[in-house]
């Protein structure tokens, strides 16, 4: 996939699957699976945290987080 073929976007974290996937919602409502990718040693995530994730145009049911947006937890 290419740079111009990634969408990347702001997300909530709404629950938590497993300590690499996580329930995520945009602000349009649209929920999808989060996932983080990399060493167990990544940033611990939880409910409320805003994130920037990336998604495929492919397949709008899954994405990559790419870190934690600083500001207040949306609720």
């Amino acid at each position: 996939m290419t740079a111009d073929e990634r969408i990347v976007l702001d997300a909530v974290i709404e629950a938590v699957i497993n300590a690499k996937a996580f329930h995520a919602r945009l602000r349009n409502g649209h929920r999808f699976v989060a996932f983080v990718r990399g060493a167990p040693a990544a940033p611990a995530y939880g409910p409320g945290d805003r994130v920037r994730v990336e998604l495929s145009p492919y397949d709008l049911s899954k994405g990559q987080v790419m870190g934690r947006i600083s500001g207040e937890n949306e609720t």
